[in-house]
């Protein structure tokens, strides 16, 4: 389940794949595969996606329980 939400931050925030990668300190590949929702996000990632884009971390996760 592609995680729209997340891209639509990213995008509000006029922020590339590749800058929130190097933040978090992951490949661009896998951001991708998170914002896809293809892979999960650990916790330390998650937290330092928002930090990066300014949202709640739990956001990743409240999701997965909908």
């Amino acid at each position: 389940m592609p995680r729209e939400w997340l891209k639509e931050l990213r995008v509000k925030e006029n922020k590339t794949v590749d800058n929130i990668a190097d933040y978090v300190g992951i490949t661009r590949q896998y951001y991708y595969y998170i914002e896809s929702g293809e892979r999960g996000v650990p916790v330390p990632t998650a937290k330092k996606i928002a930090e990066a884009l300014g949202f709640d971390w739990t956001m990743f996760y409240k999701e997965e329980n909908a």
